[in-house]
C-alpha cells in the first residue's frame, strides 16, 4: 500500500504518494500528475513502477493532494502555467523530496509525467535538475522558458499523439528545434492515431473529443519508457 507523504513548497503544504518496492535497489522515479491532480491513473502508474522495483513518488503540484473536476483542473493548471518560475519551483520541490527519501540513489533518478505532468517532467529537465531521465506522456511540448545549451542534464523521451489537438505539429517541430539547440539527449515518439490522454483508461468518460484512450499507444509507450529507464538508470539487480 502507498503512503501519503507531506512536504512543503514555501507556504504551501503538499501531499504526495510514496510507493516502495519489495527489494529496493536505489532506482527512484518522481511521477507528476495530470491536470485533475493526484487521480487514479497516476496512482496506478506509481504502484506499477514500485512493482517493477522502483521507489516511486507521486508529487503534488497543487497542494493538499487534492483532485479537481474539469473547471477546477483548468483553473489550477492555469495558475501555475501563468507563473513559469513558480511552476518550475513547485516541480523541483517534488523532485527534491524524492531525493530525500531513504534508499534513493541520487545518480539513479528519473521523472515521468502524464498530460500536465508530462509538461512538468520536461520543465524539470529544462531547468537543469540533476535527474538522469525525464519522460513525458502526452504532455504539452512548448514552454515560455526554453532549455539553454548545455543546461539539460537528463535524457529526455517525449511520447505524443499525432492526432492530439493540444499538441499540434508546429509545437512538435518547435520542441525538436529547442532540444537540438540545447544539445540535449532526446527522443520523440509520435503515435499516429493517438489523441490527447492516450494512456488514461477512464478519459472517454469525460466527454471531451480531444481525448481518448488508445490501448496500443498506451502499451507501446509504457514499454518504450521502461526500456528508456533501464538505459538511463541501469537495470535492477537480478
Amino acid at each position: 500500500m502507498g503512503e501519503d507523504v507531506a512536504y512543503r513548497h514555501g507556504e504551501v503544504e503538499l501531499v504526495g504518494l510514496a510507493e516502495r518496492p519489495e527489494r529496493p535497489n536505489g532506482r527512484a522515479v518522481v511521477v507528476f500528475h495530470e491536470a485533475n491532480g493526484l487521480g487514479n491513473n497516476v496512482r496506478r502508474r506509481t504502484r506499477m513502477l514500485a512493482d517493477l522495483g522502483y521507489l516511486a513518488f507521486a508529487a503534488d503540484l497543487y497542494g493538499g493532494g487534492r483532485t479537481y473536476g474539469a473547471e477546477g483542473a483548468v483553473r489550477e493548471m492555469k495558475k501555475l502555467r501563468e507563473e513559469p518560475d513558480r511552476f518550475r519551483a513547485r516541480i523541483r520541490a517534488g523532485f527534491d523530496h524524492l531525493l530525500s527519501l531513504e534508499g534513493v540513489d541520487p545518480a539513479r533518478t528519473a521523472a515521468i509525467g502524464y498530460c500536465f505532468g508530462g509538461t512538468a517532467a520536461l520543465e524539470l529537465a529544462r531547468g537543469g535538475a540533476p535527474v538522469a531521465a525525464a519522460i513525458s506522456f502526452h504532455g504539452l511540448l512548448t514552454t515560455p522558458l526554453p532549455a539553454e545549451a548545455g543546461e539539460v542534464r537528463a535524457r529526455i523521451l517525449a511520447c505524443t499523439g499525432a492526432m492530439d489537438p493540444l499538441v499540434p505539429l508546429p509545437d512538435v517541430m518547435a520542441f525538436q528545434e529547442e532540444m537540438a539547440a540545447a544539445a540535449a539527449d532526446w527522443q520523440l515518439i509520435v503515435y499516429g492515431k493517438a489523441l490527447h490522454s492516450f494512456t488514461n483508461r477512464n478519459v472517454a468518460g469525460m466527454g471531451d473529443p480531444r481525448m481518448d484512450y488508445d490501448p496500443s499507444a498506451d502499451r507501446q509507450s509504457w514499454a518504450a519508457a521502461l526500456l528508456f529507464l533501464d538505459e538511463a538508470l541501469g537495470q535492477a539487480p537480478v
